[in-house]
């Protein structure tokens, strides 16, 4: 566990854990700012992360926001466009390819709009429970598995 030194506000310092709320966090990194301070870009590119914040300089090289962010916007996106098909078909009597048109163009945009804020919130999700690296620790294999030369 990682200790900061905090001011009060009375002067006088204190040490204890540094706080790390979940939902402020994930709201950061949803609006592209440092899951630490808020203040600094979180990505430098369309989905590269930056190393380390501008502001605070916290570093962000060590997240793992590899599969989820994808997943996350195949759910959401999904649902939503199902739905709008759905409630287009039993309104409208649309052919095959007029749904085609209108559904297949709002999939994508879709998707490409919300997959950075998706992915900015697993980074900050990740930087709040302090895992792969942001809790100052290195990451270990939860389970050590014996070497071949060990077994012969």
């Amino acid at each position: 566990m990682q200790a900061t030194f905090r001011q009060t506000a009375s002067g006088s310092g204190q040490s204890r854990a540094e706080e790390r709320p979940l939902g402020r966090a994930i709201r950061r990194g949803m609006l592209n700012r440092c899951p630490a301070c808020g203040e600094g870009r979180l990505f430098r590119s369309f989905l590269k992360p930056v190393d380390a914040c501008t502001v605070c300089g916290e570093e962000m090289l060590h997240h793992r926001a590899d599969d989820l962010p994808p997943y996350l916007v195949i759910t959401i996106v999904g649902h939503f466009v199902l739905a709008g098909y759905m409630a287009t078909d039993l309104l409208l009597p649309f052919s095959t390819w007029m749904h085609l048109a209108i559904w297949v163009p709002v999939t994508i945009i879709s998707a490409i709009f919300l997959m950075q804020p998706v992915k900015g919130g697993v980074i900050g999700l990740q930087w709040a429970l302090r895992m792969h690296g942001f809790g100052g620790h290195a990451d270990t294999p939860a389970d050590d598995l014996p070497s071949r030369e060990a077994n012969e």
